[in-house]
């Protein structure tokens, strides 16, 4: 019989969390956003919106199109550029009490291991996101995210620039994902975000136009969740790091999904623009379930759903 609370700590890399939830990039900014609405000590880590070398002033409006069961979006990577970033933003991550994961995107290799380097040195910042699904200039636009030997290389770079925790967040949009999975940790990833949003557009009939202003762009919302989980399936096979899962999570029976088909944590994203506090009831929900089940730590459940399960790191008992 587990007599004290079960325990939802989990490492990715060496970035221990006390709860197995990430907020997705840019859907809840830096947390503090959203103190007034929720306890904010039931999260597991906020992953910042992505930053690039240059400025970006993003895509043309509109940006969002509200879908059945989803949402499309076309920022287009708009932030204020890297040096901007450090200086004025970062600093105010200094005092927050729960973990913030830097996210880095780029246009070329070399992009990704400067921004990484300059994040990652950062005491702020307790680890780096690699979002790799942006179009390599060096290689005719093919984004890094859906061709190995780029994804490699990206990873490889970065990695040697930090020995913070790298997570690489993945394509839905390749062919054989968990073959970009195996790449990406050997090249160095800590960790695997699985999945980005699935490409899509959205036409108004009575203009004759794409309700987007950059024509397409990515699916997220519970729409996806099937194809997100799935993905975890197929890269929990094979990888043998950390996989968050994400895409479409709103309930705790979303997150459970997600562990039982091999995540060691969720992020959780577009469900934030809905109700902020559906993290905190997501922390307090898994801890019921393990308790009801005499279970001690969330580990004890990673995986079980799925036959070919191949991580074989460890969980903490406790919560330190």
């Amino acid at each position: 019989m587990v007599e004290t609370k079960p325990s939802l700590a989990v490492k990715l890399g060496k970035l221990r969390l006390e709860y197995p939830t990430l907020m997705g990039s840019g859907c809840y900014g830096s947390g503090q956003e959203f103190a007034p609405f929720a306890n904010l000590n039931k999260i597991g880590a906020v992953v910042l919106k992505s930053v690039t070398r240059l400025p970006r002033l993003g895509n043309p409006t509109p940006r969002l199109v509200h879908t059945p069961a989803g949402m499309l979006n076309a920022i287009g990577l708009q932030n204020p550029g890297i040096d901007w970033y450090l200086d004025h933003e970062v600093p105010k991550y200094a005092k927050l009490p729960w973990r913030v994961v830097g996210s880095v995107a780029g246009f070329s290799v070399d992009d990704y291991a400067y921004v990484c380097e300059r994040l990652a040195a950062r005491d702020e910042i307790a680890a780096v996101e690699l979002n790799i699904s942006c179009p390599n200039v060096a290689s005719e636009g093919e984004t890094f995210a859906c061709d190995p030997k780029l994804t490699a290389s990206v990873v490889r770079a970065c990695r040697a620039t930090t020995d913070k925790t790298l997570i690489v967040k993945l394509s839905p949009n390749v062919t054989d994902i968990a073959a970009i999975a195996l790449e990406a940790e050997g090249a160095g990833a800590d960790a695997l975000a699985v999945i980005n949003t699935v490409r899509g557009m959205s036409i108004d009939a009575e203009t004759w136009h794409p309700r987007l202003g950059n024509v397409t762009g990515g699916l997220s919302g519970p729409a996806i969740r099937p194809i997100a989980v799935l993905a975890v399936y197929e890269v929990a096979r094979v990888a043998t790091i950390p996989i968050v899962g994400q895409g479409g999570i709103e309930t705790t029976r979303d997150a459970l999904e997600f562990f039982l088909a091999g995540a060691a944590a969720v992020g959780i994203g577009t469900a934030n623009f809905t109700d902020p506090r559906i993290p905190e009831r997501i922390a307090d929900e898994l801890r019921d379930y393990l308790w009801n089940r005499n279970l001690a730590s969330i580990g004890e459940i990673v995986g079980k759903a799925n036959v070919g399960f191949a991580n074989v790191y460890e969980y903490e008992g406790d919560e330190g």
